[in-house]
């Protein structure tokens, strides 16, 4: 049993990237035989242990699943691993040196929180990104908050910490993976292979809420994501926002019966409009947008899908109280 397990999801990784991860983690402040650390390979046409020493960590191991996708990665970590505190990193995720030992002081100092992460998540280009991208660079998981946020509201996107450097006590994983075999939905769960599918990190924080527990951001936990150029270009950008609504309007009406809009005629005009005010690119972002959603309506008709009702805490948000500035 250790305090920490440090769980790095990866698939076919770039060994430039996935070097400086490592690295990062290996210069934590937090003392090495008070954490675990676990790669998990999902189905890397390589196997990663192949190309990937761990030696220099005594509690380093190689775990590798089958199946791809993210939500397979991190369903095997949990069951893998013997920490209180799981934090789970992708395989572009660079943690600041203090970052485990301050997710661990935030895990004793507030424990209400069933789930935080990162406030200050921090963006490395490999190329500069085009100016007509600009206003959707958030999809690609960058924030950056200027003080503590929690909640226990589901609906509070704002307080609902993200996967890169994602913190989650043993108990809400538990029920993160008591939660995803409910919903029944789990390869539109998380990136799997050329689908972008996303929101997976919200169920973490719905399953933390339905303990009575909250979730929250913190600007002292950092993380830098590596931005590669593939990310970069119109064709991602649009998949992405197509796939992300798809899956998070399935998963919503999974949870709590919230049924995704078909297209109708008058989302043409509400398009037309759009265009005239943001131009032609942001046309294209809101029809992949309303083409996922269209999707998601067709899909859960098509698989004759109903709600499982997911019970929450009544909503709270506070301050929190007794944070230092960093």
């Amino acid at each position: 049993m250790v305090d920490v397990s440090v769980v790095v999801c990866t698939h076919n990784p770039r060994r430039d990237y996935l070097t400086r991860v490592l690295r990062a983690l290996d210069e934590q402040s937090l003392p090495k035989e008070r954490w675990e650390l676990l790669l998990v390979d999902s189905g890397s046409g390589s196997p990663v242990a192949d190309d990937f020493d761990l030696a220099s960590h005594p509690r380093g191991r190689h775990v590798r699943v089958e199946a791809p996708g993210l939500m397979a990665a991190r369903l095997r970590g949990i069951a893998e691993s013997t920490g209180e505190l799981l934090v789970f990193v992708d395989d572009d995720n660079i943690l600041a040196p203090d970052y485990l030992e301050q997710a661990q002081a935030l895990q004793e100092r507030h424990d209400y929180l069933g789930v935080f992460g990162s406030g200050s998540l921090d963006p490395e280009f490999e190329v500069d990104p085009p100016g007509y991208l600009r206003p959707n660079l958030r999809m690609l998981s960058l924030r950056s908050v200027p003080a503590p946020l929690w909640s226990n509201n589901p609906e509070d996107y704002l307080s609902m910490p993200w996967g890169a450097g994602l913190c989650v006590r043993r108990s809400v994983a538990d029920l993160f993976v008591e939660l995803v075999d409910r919903l029944d939905i789990t390869t539109l769960l998380g990136r799997n292979g050329q689908q972008l599918y996303s929101g997976d990190d919200d169920l973490f924080s719905w399953a933390s809420a339905s303990a009575r527990r909250g979730f929250g951001v913190f600007p002292s936990l950092q993380v830098t994501h590596l931005i590669p150029a593939s990310r970069l270009g119109t064709a991602y950008m649009l998949t992405l926002l197509h796939d992300h609504r798809f899956s998070r309007a399935i998963r919503l009406f999974r949870m709590v019966g919230t049924a995704p809009r078909p297209l109708a005629w008058h989302h043409f005009t509400h398009l037309f409009m759009h265009g005239v005010r943001k131009g032609p690119f942001a046309v294209r972002c809101r029809w992949a947008e309303m083409r996922g959603e269209a999707k998601a309506a067709q899909f859960i008709r098509r698989e004759r899908l109903r709600p499982i009702g997911v019970e929450i805490a009544p909503p709270r948000q506070e301050p929190l109280l007794g944070e230092e500035p960093r």
